[in-house]
């Protein structure tokens, strides 16, 4: 826009400063004609006008040249040039100014012609007089018409020529822009392979101008994936600290039986599903923003169902996986086996005979895992309750009733969900969303 603004403002300058010069050398030609008119008239002893062909232009001897004289005296008819024919100028709006008063006037063929009148005395010769003189009026007038063609042709040439290079100074810009911001689109390719998890730090060789602003991510990414390790580093220890007086507890109870180490034990057992609980919280919170976090989910899930399938051999449950390769999950690999193992480990309780695991990509960035089990499933007044901390409906199995409320929770860090239902199968339908890379 300014590019545009600066270029018309510099051609109406341009074109202004041109049509003055052109008006300024068209009244300096008719100046100097109107001067070769006065030196080539000479008056007879009568007071009638004569001309020296020597002093005139040639043109005033062509018909409608556009250029043509006139001279007038009191009592004599008007003298005019060859080039007038029968017609007679009669300027108007005359102005004084430089060499004699200037205006304007209509002649032959509608030609809009500069007029330039002076008037000069000469000696009447008839009378011997000395101080008897008569009084003439020169005029010199000229087309405009070349004036006007020669501002148009050069107005013509100024735009095109401007437009030209408008658009070639756009071209330059555009140019420089993309050449000049190449290496920041570096540095957003290099930050989206680090958030796809196919890089762990900003690669490449930048300019100068960059460069400092690259080492600076790259130090803030180093920092984020120590704050995260010296954060795990303190779980492991706490759960460590707490988990052993847990044990020394309850191996006192256990050595010492009675209502007091019946609580005793009741209390342990609470406190380490407890402990397990939050500490697993701790270290999913911890890594959800750490960069460059990306896990395959089907070799996850193959694992587990291969896990699964050796616990629960003697039952001969099935576990049917299906998962397209391309789906990663945006996370940590120990989140996934949590969430997932947790869902299919209870599946493979309740179920009396099969299990499928299915992991579908939905829109945008997140995909949706459904684990379902041909069991007794769950009442509908019952779904709710089965995702409270600790609750358990059914005492037959062996289980802490933390597994669906643990995924629920680290689901719901990573911004995903866990919602139960009725399985195809007959049983229990566990769908667990979670963000997926793109």
């Amino acid at each position: 826009m300014w590019a545009a603004l600066g270029l018309a403002a510099g051609g109406w300058v341009l074109s202004e400063t041109f049509g003055l010069a052109m008006r300024d050398n068209f009244d300096a030609t008719l100046q100097t004609d109107l001067d070769g008119l006065i030196a080539a008239a000479e008056p007879d002893a009568y007071g009638s006008i004569t001309m020296r062909a020597q002093y005139l232009n040639r043109r005033f001897e062509r018909a409608y040249s556009g250029l043509y004289w006139q001279i007038e005296t009191e009592g004599l008819p008007v003298t005019v040039s060859r080039s007038m024919f029968d017609n007679t100028l009669h300027p108007q709006d005359l102005k004084r100014g430089p060499g004699g008063s200037w205006g304007y006037a209509e002649g032959p063929l509608d030609q809009q012609l500069r007029v330039l009148v002076k008037h000069a005395k000469f000696p009447v010769r008839a009378t011997r007089n000395p101080n008897d003189f008569r009084a003439y009026t020169f005029m010199v007038a000229g087309d405009t018409a070349s004036v006007d063609a020669a501002v148009k042709e050069f107005n013509s040439t100024i735009f095109w020529s401007f437009a030209v290079l408008f658009f070639g100074f756009v071209a330059a810009v555009f140019i420089q822009v993309r050449v000049g911001l190449l290496p920041l689109r570096q540095v957003q390719q290099s930050l989206a392979r680090i958030r796809d998890g196919s890089a762990q730090r900003l690669e490449g060789r930048f300019p100068a101008e960059i460069a400092p602003l690259a080492a600076e991510l790259n130090s803030l990414i180093e920092h984020s994936s120590e704050v995260v390790g010296r954060a795990r580093a303190h779980v492991s220890n706490l759960a460590h600290f707490l988990k052993t007086p847990l044990t020394v507890l309850a191996a006192e109870a256990e050595a010492s039986p009675g209502p007091l180490a019946d609580a005793v034990q009741k209390q342990v057992g609470v406190m380490r599903r407890q402990v397990d609980h939050y500490l697993t919280r701790a270290r999913t919170a911890g890594a959800l923003n750490v960069l460059g976090n990306r896990t395959p989910v089907a070799p996850v899930l193959e694992d587990l169902a291969r896990v699964l399938r050796r616990i629960h051999a003697e039952r001969g449950i099935a576990i049917a996986v299906t998962c397209p390769d391309e789906i990663c999950f945006r996370g940590e690999r120990q989140d996934l086996e949590e969430m997932a193992g947790n869902l299919m480990d209870n599946a493979c309780k309740w179920a009396r005979s099969r299990i499928t695991v299915a992991a579908v990509r939905l829109e945008g960035r997140s995909f949706r895992l459904v684990v379902e089990d041909d069991g007794p499933g769950l009442a509908p007044e019952d779904l709710g309750r089965e995702l409270s901390r600790g609750e358990r409906l059914d005492e037959s199995v062996p289980g802490s009733g933390l597994g669906l409320s643990i995924v629920r929770d680290i689901s719901k860090l990573y911004g995903g969900g866990l919602s139960l239902g009725k399985a195809e199968l007959g049983g229990l339908s566990a769908a667990l969303t979670l963000p997926a890379l793109a």
